[in-house]
C-alpha cells in the first residue's frame, strides 16, 4: 500500500488537533506587514493582526508559500517513502497552487499531486479531513485527487461579515459604500463560486438578526446538504458560532458540527465578528 501523506496550507484554518490527529501537513502563507513577513500562525495570529490594524490603521498583506517553502515541507515525507497530496487554497484568489507545482516538479513525477481545492477557510478543511479520513482507510493517491476533484464542487462557503470596515480599508468597498453600509448596518454575505469571493447577500439590522436569517436559510435548505460534518468558522465572534452550533445540533439531524478560528484570509479581508457556515452539498443537489 502506498504511503499517503495529505499536505494543507495555513489558510485551511485546519485546527491543529484534526492536524495532529490525521498527521496532516500544513505549510504556512505569509502575513506582511510593511517590509516584514511573518508565517501564519507559527509567528503571527489573528489577535495579533487586529492589534496591528486597531494601532496603524492599515491592513497587512498575505503572500504564498514559496516553492521552496513546499520542497522544504515536502521532502523529509519524500525521503521517507511517502506520495503527497497537497490541497491548496482557490487558484483565483493565490499563487500557491502554482507554486507547490513548481515545487511537485522537483521531485520524480508521481510523488507529489496537487489539487485545486478552489476554496478557502473551511472549506478547504472539510476536502482536507474527508482526504484523510479516505487515506487512512487507504486509498491511492490518485483516488484521492479523483475524490477531492468532484467533492470540491459541492462546497459551500456563506461568510457573514459584521462590518464594512475591513473590506473598506482593503478596498474592496467603496467609501460611499462604506457610509451607506454603515449608516444603514448592512452586513454583506459572501460566497466562493468558481473558486472566486464573490458578494452573494446582504442583511440589514442588529449582528445576531442577521445571523438568525443566515442560520434558518440554511435550516430551510438542509434536505439538501452533507450532514456528516459542518464548519462554523469565526473570529471574535464565539457567542455566534456557539449559537449556530447548537441550533443545528438540536432542530436537524446534522451528526457534527465543528467550530474553527478563522485564520489570515478571514481577519484580513473580513475583520473581526465575522462568522461563517461551510459544508458539502448532497451530490446532485443545487
Amino acid at each position: 500500500m502506498t504511503l499517503v501523506k495529505i499536505f494543507a496550507d495555513s489558510i485551511s484554518d485546519l485546527p491543529e488537533t484534526w492536524a495532529s490527529a490525521y498527521d496532516i501537513g500544513i505549510v504556512p502563507l505569509y502575513v506582511i506587514f510593511g517590509e516584514t513577513a511573518y508565517k501564519d500562525k507559527l509567528e503571527i495570529t489573528t489577535a495579533d493582526i487586529y492589534r496591528r490594524v486597531s494601532e496603524d490603521g492599515v491592513l497587512p498583506r498575505t503572500a504564498a508559500p514559496a516553492p521552496a517553502d513546499f520542497i522544504s515541507a515536502f521532502s523529509p515525507w519524500i525521503e521517507q517513502g511517502h506520495t503527497i497530496v497537497y490541497i491548496s487554497m482557490s487558484s483565483k484568489l493565490s499563487s500557491s497552487y502554482q507554486n507547490a507545482l513548481i515545487a511537485a516538479a522537483e521531485f520524480p513525477e508521481g510523488r507529489v499531486h496537487v489539487v485545486d481545492s478552489l476554496n478557502v477557510s473551511g472549506g478547504i478543511a472539510l476536502l482536507v479531513l474527508k482526504a484523510a479520513i479516505a487515506a487512512k482507510q487507504g486509498s491511492s493517491p490518485s483516488e484521492l485527487v479523483s475524490m477531492l476533484e468532484e467533492m470540491r464542487e459541492r462546497v459551500e462557503i456563506e461568510v457573514l461579515v459584521d462590518s464594512l470596515d475591513y473590506l473598506h480599508k482593503g478596498g474592496r468597498a467603496s467609501s460611499v459604500q462604506h457610509m451607506i453600509g454603515s449608516l444603514l448596518k448592512i452586513r454583506p454575505v459572501l460566497k466562493v463560486k468558481e473558486g472566486l469571493v464573490i458578494s452573494a447577500d446582504k442583511y440589514r439590522g442588529k449582528t445576531e438578526k442577521a445571523v438568525e436569517r443566515m442560520l434558518y436559510n440554511f435550516i430551510d435548505n438542509v434536505h439538501k446538504v452533507d450532514r456528516e460534518l459542518i464548519i462554523v468558522a469565526q473570529t471574535l465572534a464565539e457567542k455566534a458560532a456557539g449559537f449556530i452550533r447548537n441550533t443545528l445540533l438540536e432542530k436537524t439531524d446534522v451528526k457534527e458540527v465543528s467550530i474553527i478560528e478563522g485564520g489570515c484570509a478571514i481577519s484580513c479581508h473580513c475583520g473581526p465578528r465575522t462568522v461563517a457556515i461551510m459544508y458539502l452539498r448532497q451530490p446532485q443537489m443545487r
